[in-house]
């Protein structure tokens, strides 16, 4: 018989706020696709978890996102396992800083190309499979891209590009694919792109919730926004504990 669960795939679904979304996806009744780049052992190991609680239910594609033919051939694999797309998860992020006297192309070129190019290009080439499915696009962008981090001009930057991203594709390609950004705040301590952890915000005690939101606090907001019936497109949630209201 024909497996008719809805497939959703999350870019950077490895590790961190991507895994806790894979595993609450999985959980809701979606087959997953966990994409990957480095992280590859840690990918291998979820979708072992998850096949192990329901047979061919998740799978791993590793590629270094980017440029177009990237997105295509992720496109083409992602189609080739599961044959359909209901939901695409945009979260692989990178992260560093860039201080003015220190910035460089390759900087730019990086951080432009993780967190505004490549949504956009796997947004192209999956935009025929989430129209058959009725489906749904969700950006993950930053509160920073609204307010920016200082020394982080070319992330905050390339956030901001990624929300226009969003709004720009609702708007083109309503009424069939719905598409929505999530602006997450103090989630997770921060990891640079080595691994490192960055230190802790000078700002927390101050926000309105006082505390981390944790990964389940964006896996639940996407679950939100990726149902069907919730007459919303073109929005940007700010997951943010009430960061967004502090001047």
């Amino acid at each position: 018989m024909k497996n008719l669960a809805p497939v959703a795939l999350i870019t950077g679904g490895a590790r961190r706020i991507g895994a806790t979304v894979v595993k609450r996806l999985h959980q809701e009744g979606y087959r997953v696709a966990i994409h990957c780049h480095n992280s590859i052992e840690a990918a291998n190991k979820l979708a072992d978890t998850l096949n192990a609680e329901k047979a061919e239910s998740a799978c791993v594609l590793q590629a270094k996102l980017g440029g177009q033919l990237a997105a295509q051939q992720l496109a083409k694999d992602l189609i080739k396992r599961f044959g359909r797309c209901d939901l695409l998860i945009n979260n692989a992020s990178s992260f560093y800083p860039t201080p003015l006297e220190g910035v460089s192309e390759t900087a730019w070129d990086e951080l432009f190309s993780a967190n505004a190019k490549a949504p956009l290009f796997l947004a192209q080439a999956l935009s025929e499979k989430l129209k058959v499915s009725k489906g749904c696009i969700i950006n993950i962008a930053d509160i920073h891209a609204l307010r920016p981090l200082k020394k982080h001009t070319i992330y905050s930057m390339a956030k901001a590009a990624n929300i226009m991203l969003t709004k720009s594709l609702a708007l083109e390609l309503a009424p069939d694919i719905r598409v929505n950004g999530i602006a997450p705040g103090a989630i997770l301590w921060a990891e640079t792109n080595s691994g490192q952890l960055t230190e802790k915000p000078d700002y927390l005690d101050t926000l309105p919730l006082r505390s981390l939101g944790g990964g389940d606090s964006i896996a639940s907001s996407i679950v939100f926004l990726a149902k069907p019936d919730n007459y919303i497109t073109g929005h940007i949630l700010c997951v943010d504990g009430g960061k967004s209201l502090l001047q």
